[in-house]
């Protein structure tokens, strides 16, 4: 960055953070404590879609490597597109083996960065539900190493819980690098996971 950024106000993007994801496992435990949500077992990574040979050998070695885990019950990872043309790699795990989850999450979105593919990467989520049924994603955001709470409403409209979203914003402060920009909590409806 030079003296001509600075003079212009532009600012370096922050570099991705993946290390960040661990620190989930303890903010699920804030949740839990502080709003009564617990972890559903369901985490995914979404990333564009990128056509090619490469990309789908890094897929298939990916995708094999978490269904080789041996603990892992349930349904196996699967890819899922969703209705924006987007890619989902989805991960499911019993809801008490929240940092397993995590650690398929890192797995993914390292695989993907290594192989060429950080700048497909969009965001990373973990799944929670409460005991009224609401839905809550945590998700991280890729290119800004930040963490965001998305409550989507119950029903057929696409509305999300705004006050809920901002009273878990000021609960896992502490926890997680939350994103202060609100303008860059996108929705992601229909999200696998919730």
């Amino acid at each position: 960055m030079g003296l001509l950024d600075i003079l212009l106000g532009r600012t370096q993007p922050v570099a991705p953070d993946l290390d960040q994801l661990f620190a989930l496992p303890s903010a699920a435990v804030t949740l839990e404590a502080a709003a009564g949500f617990t972890p559903t077992g369901e985490g995914a990574v979404c990333f564009a879609t990128v056509e090619g040979a490469a990309f789908e050998q890094m897929h298939r070695e990916v995708q094999a490597l978490l269904d080789a885990d041996t603990d892992r019950t349930g349904p196996p990872v699967e890819l899922r597109r969703d209705g924006y043309g987007y890619s989902w790699l989805v991960s499911r795990r019993s809801p008490d083996r929240l940092p397993e989850l995590v650690n398929d999450l890192h797995a993914v979105n390292s695989s993907l960065e290594v192989n060429g593919f950080g700048p497909q990467l969009l965001c990373s989520l973990a799944g929670f539900t409460d005991g009224a049924g609401r839905k809550l994603a945590l998700v991280y955001l890729y290119k800004r190493g930040t963490f965001y709470p998305f409550a989507p409403l119950p029903g057929a409209a696409e509305r999300r819980d705004t006050a809920l979203e901002l009273q878990l914003k000021a609960t896992l402060d502490g926890d997680l690098r939350i994103e202060q920009d609100l303008g860059r909590w996108f929705p992601v409806w229909g999200a696998p996971g919730l």
